[in-house]
């Protein structure tokens, strides 16, 4: 017996050993296993063990969660810009800003003068089910004060979001009731929507415009439905508008182009150094292979719009129209932690079919500089001319047709249309960069909402306003903020300032599906699309 015993209990403990071992590698993740004086121990990192001894022997207590998340953050931040570190705190927000739905009261808001303001009530959503109206000003949330110069867009979201099914207490002020209204909302899903609008933007020849603004979990459904739609009403070409699209999830950039492809056809590739080469090709089941097709960027369409962007421009299938996008090529995994939180870690690059990568140059650790790129675009007059474009890559890339396209530094369309600053004015850039048109926009709809409220659509509305003397009545709310008037430079800039105004004010009335017919039909880069279709 021990001459088998030995041998025996010595397979058992090396196999024992090597369960072990994978188990804890598994559970202690980047801790490592070692083996000293004759037993088995954890070695931690250095900066676990610097946080034990902070939580255990500092001369004062400490807030150690607060700390990790601090150091977790500022060590992400040595990486590229697009890795980012997300406390338990906010993630619910960031997930749900490409997630189908969040749980909240279903309202659209606006600060101005430290104010809450309701601006829109979804329809069908909570705070219609209990009388909340457009134009009412929150001042109160479950019996607190709710007003103040510390209110901002993440302090709202986050009061007013929370578990579905739980209740809030609002306060409100309304035009015409003398005292404070309080309403008791129950919070319930809220749709979040990837596509803006929808519409037939050349009646002659039938052209469908889709504006989408993400790339989120909803994404495809919601644009295929919007093709079949335009369908239906005889669209026969499309122009699908991606400007100011900072994208979102690639697999729903990848359905969208699967419909306008041919089997076979390669959509994008990604690659990492231990993220294995994946390749996305159509599978020949799209709806749309043939219909003439335009794709509209500009220098804030990223990621999933420069993929969607690529793949038309590589394989030759659609003319792409407006200025240079973003040049963003990282690919981001999110991985969870216990405690709540999560990092958004790059893990590849992706390429486009020709085999560009789209990345524009960066520095790890220098967040400043590459956020400063798109200023210095538009200070090297990039916006206004494609002769001042600089790409970082030198290779030739060709499409599908053979012909010649850029990398290293977002993608180039192929009918650049530079900024118009024939009408723009000191004026009139003013008020416009000071949010001022935005917010005369608001008070107008506020105080003119009974009599606005009888156009049921964005033309009928549009001739009213144009009936009245919008333009004098914000000259006039201009000069009491500070902008000093000055009459030449108002009319040249008045069919720009009008423009605005309206649309501004339909979309407070009507919503999205009002303001983009509108606001698109005077659009230069949307012009040159339907021009060009």
């Amino acid at each position: 017996m021990k001459k088998y015993l030995l041998p025996t209990l010595t397979v058992l403990a090396v196999a024992l050993g090597i369960l072990v071992g994978s188990a804890l590698t598994q559970k202690v993740n980047a801790q490592r296993i070692v083996f000293q004086n004759g037993s088995w121990s954890i070695e931690q990192s250095k900066v676990d063990r610097l946080l034990q001894l902070m939580s255990t022997a500092y001369v004062d207590e400490l807030n150690i969660d607060s700390i990790t998340d601090e150091a977790m953050a500022d060590l992400v931040q040595k990486l590229d810009p697009h890795s980012a570190y997300i406390p338990k705190e906010d993630l619910e927000m960031v997930n749900s800003e490409l997630a189908g739905s969040f749980s909240g009261i279903g309202v659209q808001f606006t600060i101005q003068q430290d104010t809450v303001r309701i601006v829109a009530v979804i329809s069908g959503g909570p705070c219609a089910g209990v009388g909340v109206l457009a134009g009412d000003k929150l001042i109160s949330v479950d019996d607190s004060a709710f007003v103040g110069k510390k209110m901002n867009n993440e302090k709202v979201m986050r009061t007013l979001r929370g578990p579905k099914g739980t209740q809030v207490k609002l306060g409100v002020l309304r035009a015409g009731v003398g005292e404070p209204l309080y309403f008791t909302v129950t919070r319930g899903d809220i749709p979040v929507t990837s596509v803006d609008a929808k519409f037939i933007i050349e009646s002659k020849d039938k052209i469908g415009f889709v504006r989408v603004n993400k790339f989120g979990e909803t994404t495809y459904k919601e644009f295929i439905s919007a093709l079949a739609d335009l369908k239906a009403q005889g669209a026969t070409s499309f122009i699908v508008d991606l400007r100011e699209n900072s994208g979102g999830y690639m697999e729903q950039a990848i359905r969208m182009a699967n419909e306008f492809l041919s089997r076979g056809e390669l959509i994008v590739y990604s690659e990492g150094r231990a993220y294995p080469r994946y390749e996305a090709t159509a599978n020949g089941s799209g709806r749309f292979k043939d219909v003439p097709l335009i794709v509209l960027i500009d220098n804030f369409s990223a990621s999933a719009s420069e993929i969607f962007a690529g793949a038309m421009q590589d394989n030759d299938r659609a003319t792409i129209v407006g200025r240079r996008s973003f040049g963003k090529g990282l690919v981001q995994q999110q991985m969870p932690f216990d405690d709540g939180s999560a990092v958004r870690l790059t893990v590849a690059r992706y390429y486009t079919p020709s085999g560009r990568c789209i990345q524009k140059p960066y520095t790890l650790g220098d967040q400043e500089d590459y956020e400063k790129d798109l200023m210095e675009r538009f200070e090297h007059g990039e916006f206004y001319s494609a002769d001042s474009i600089h790409f970082a890559d030198t290779t030739t890339y060709r499409t599908k047709g053979g012909r010649i396209v850029r990398g290293g530094g977002g993608i180039m369309p192929d009918v650049f249309v530079g900024r118009d600053t024939t009408l723009n004015t000191p004026w009139y850039n003013r008020c416009v960069n000071l949010a001022y048109t935005y917010q005369f926009a608001y008070f107008y709809t506020d105080k003119h909402r009974k009599e606005l409220a009888k156009y049921k659509d964005w033309q009928s509305l549009e001739k009213y306003l144009l009936k009245q003397d919008v333009l004098a009545e914000f000259v006039r709310f201009a000069e009491d903020k500070g902008v000093e008037r000055n009459d030449a430079e108002i009319q040249k800039s008045r069919p720009l300032m009008i423009r605005l105004l309206n649309a501004y004010i339909v979309r407070d009335m009507l919503g999205d599906e009002g303001f983009f017919p509108l606001f698109e039909r005077d659009d230069e880069i949307t012009k040159k699309a339907v021009e060009i279709m």
